[in-house]
């Protein structure tokens, strides 16, 4: 294998460079060894890879084709030695980064191309996480790194986090909704007579202060908050949603915000790691969420004081 591959490299650098003596002084070598490598895989393979009948040899079809193949083959091999390189500096293979569904993802997506202009050995597998399902994820290893998650972190060593800020949930209805018109703060007992429109399973619903409200209260559960803001903009339900994620509704006027008895309309957003797994792209990752200024920007941890 090892011959092919250096013929491969000299056909690569005699195309590129036009002459043996131009590829040769490129590879640091002398025109007689290029000459006698390509000449022996010739040899003992009974083909012909260059026609030299000419002032300077040029490829045959099967020289082209093996030159055109065989880039194919040095881009996989020089890939193949970054990737142990970077792994044995402690680059992962793979990083899992699992994200909140609450967490706006297309700020991630600057994040993602910086990563990889220079650190393209880890593939990236981001997952769906929803309100404390997020935690889950981290503790039972489907995901090494969490952005978003909500709730209070686990009590369990093993487990790094740190403050990502403040998220701001408001109650919303939509603008035809009959708790739209009725007089602020409502109470829950009012609420309770409305349907809710919940992310989740009732036993987890988004928002510790809408917890009780679901014991007694008719309820549609969906799968992601965007579905949830489609059936409150419809009037189908109500609920808490991220305030991000219902500011432009809120100024064209399809959904109105209400204020609420006792509700706390902060709560803190975090990002997990797992300290025993984590490598570089972990750390990376860490950083650059932490340090981004869009991110910053919805998780305001000063606007709650």
């Amino acid at each position: 294998m090892k011959p092919l591959l250096d013929v491969l490299i000299i056909l690569d650098a005699l195309d590129k460079e036009g002459s043996f003596a131009a590829a040769s002084a490129k590879l640091y070598k002398t025109p007689s060894a290029l000459s006698y490598t390509v000449h022996k895989l010739e040899s003992d393979l009974n083909i012909q890879l260059l026609d030299r009948s000419g002032h300077r040899a040029t490829f045959t079809r099967t020289g082209q084709m093996l030159l055109e193949k065989g880039r194919e083959v040095l881009h996989t091999v020089r890939e193949l030695e970054q990737q142990a390189v970077k792994l044995h500096e402690g680059w992962e293979n793979e990083l899992v980064i699992g994200v909140d569904d609450t967490f706006p993802f297309s700020l991630l997506a600057p994040l993602i191309e910086t990563f990889y202009q220079h650190h393209s050995v880890t593939r990236l597998k981001f997952i769906n996480g929803v309100l404390g399902g997020s935690w889950q994820a981290l503790i039972q290893g489907n995901a090494d790194i969490i952005v978003g998650a909500l709730r209070e972190p686990p009590p369990l060593s093993g487990f790094g986090f740190l403050p990502l800020g403040q998220l701001e949930q408001i109650f919303v209805v939509a603008a035809h909704h009959p708790l739209a018109q009725m007089p602020e703060p409502l109470s829950r007992r009012t609420i309770k007579r409305f349907r809710a429109i919940v992310v989740g399973d009732n036993t987890s619903p988004e928002c510790a202060t809408f917890q009780q409200l679901l014991d007694d209260q008719q309820a549609i559960t969906v799968f992601d908050f965007k579905t949830k803001l489609e059936l409150q903009i419809s009037g189908l339900g109500c609920g808490y949603v991220p305030r991000y994620l219902a500011q432009r509704f809120l100024e064209s006027g399809a959904l109105v915000e209400k204020s609420v008895v006792a509700h706390i309309p902060f709560e803190p957003v975090w990002i997990g790691w797992n300290e025993q797994t984590s490598g570089l792209a972990s750390a990376w990752w860490r950083d650059a969420v932490l340090a981004n200024s869009a991110i910053a920007a919805v998780y305001n941890s000063t606007a709650a004081e």
